[in-house]
């Protein structure tokens, strides 16, 4: 699958992009990344991409001209494309969307900044995410965060697909168990006995048991 993001601060995403599960899946030809500065597409001398809303108020917005010709630029590479703008007005991301846009070939994300955008530049979006009910100084963190939690449902990206299966929320409000490695003990906590017994019936009755447990009190 291919992602396009626009953003007024491309740079942002050349370190995130360039490691683990994501550098993985560029390496693997899974998953490819294009960044498109948005003030490439300005038609102003100076490359102004906002301006003064209408009617007075603070700070300043998105203009819609540079973001539709971002797009159009976009279009012309690919016929099928979903565009997301991200805002924190948008519906609030969780994993069934991630696994819903894993099955797309094309995705742009459109990183607000500022006050926000031109109201017109929202007829462009098939959906509009956010991350949370917080503020972020722009949509570049939140488009993070969205291609990181989509690249690893892509076919092939995790090695081991058996081990999305009982992940948190990899099954609606599921809450993954707790999980123990070596040394069996440290600082006086020890791993639960029934992870040594070899008994994997009992040892998967305690998972649920554990996972339940996390679930009913809000664990996370």
């Amino acid at each position: 699958m291919k992602f396009f993001i626009l953003s007024i601060f491309p740079d942002m995403f050349q370190s995130p992009f360039s490691e683990g599960v994501i550098k993985r899946a560029r390496e693997k030809e899974l998953v490819e990344i294009e960044l498109i500065d948005i003030r490439d597409f300005t038609l102003t001398k100076h490359r102004q991409v906002d301006d003064y809303p209408y009617g007075g108020g603070c700070g300043m917005i998105l203009k819609p001209e540079p973001i539709y010709l971002a797009m159009d630029f976009v279009k012309e590479k690919v016929k099928d494309i979903w565009t997301i703008i991200l805002t924190p007005k948008g519906e609030i991301f969780h994993q069934e969307i991630a696994k819903n846009l894993a099955k797309k070939e094309n995705i742009a994300l459109i990183c607000g900044r500022y006050e926000g955008f031109d109201e017109r530049i929202r007829y462009l979006a098939d959906m509009e995410l956010s991350i949370g009910r917080y503020i972020l100084s722009g949509g570049e963190i939140a488009a993070m965060v969205i291609v990181d939690a989509v690249t690893r449902l892509v076919p092939d990206v995790i090695e081991n697909p058996k081990s999305l299966e009982e992940e948190t929320f990899c099954n609606g409000d599921w809450i993954e168990y707790p999980q123990y490695t070596r040394p069996y003990e440290f600082r006086g906590m020890k791993v639960p006995d029934i992870l040594l017994s070899g008994n994997h019936k009992k040892i998967r009755e305690w998972r649920m048991k554990m996972a339940k447990r996390r679930k009913d009190e809000k664990y996370i």
